[in-house]
């Protein structure tokens, strides 16, 4: 079973599903579905549609360079079967897949390291900006001028009578 890739978002097209576009020059285009399809016929570049595979390696939002990627690689040789290399394999895969996991969690982890830093600058800034509209407490206890006014509104008997006979 041969799984291909998408031309416009690089995932996976399973056999049987997707579209397939043969150009005049009998370049072969695949497409998971009609989103990239459309966008490959509006003539989008791939590496400018944030949603897509390109988009996030060219901006660093995934990881671009790693020796587990070497593994997915597409080989067109054909190599002669040898059941002790396909048990040797079909037991790396997950040590492999496990490898590139821990790998993709450090390389977000990095990414978004600067974050809590800038986040904490910026409430910082607006509380500066802002410090005049925010008093504390005590400072309230002690000056009740500060505070609003509570006001008692009484309610008079027929209102309440009217109000009651609408509920029922």
């Amino acid at each position: 079973m041969r799984l291909e890739k998408c031309w416009f978002c690089s995932s996976t097209v399973y056999p049987g599903h997707g579209i397939q576009f043969v150009r005049n020059d009998a370049k072969i285009f695949r497409f998971c579905r009609s989103k990239c399809h459309k966008n490959f016929k509006m003539k989008r570049n791939p590496r400018k549609v944030k949603w897509t595979k390109a988009y996030r390696r060219v901006h660093g939002k995934d990881m671009t360079q790693d020796s587990t990627f070497e593994f997915e690689r597409k080989r067109n040789r054909p190599e002669r079967y040898d059941r002790n290399l396909a048990e040797n394999v079909l037991k790396a895969i997950p040590k492999i897949d496990k490898i590139r996991v821990t790998r993709e969690e450090r390389h977000h982890k990095n990414r978004m390291k600067g974050k809590k830093e800038k986040l904490q600058r910026e409430a910082v800034k607006e509380l500066e900006q802002g410090i005049s509209l925010v008093k504390a407490p005590s400072v309230l206890q002690q000056d009740p001028s500060l505070t609003l006014p509570k006001l008692k509104v009484k309610v008079s008997q027929q209102q309440s009578e009217e109000n009651h006979a609408m509920e029922e």
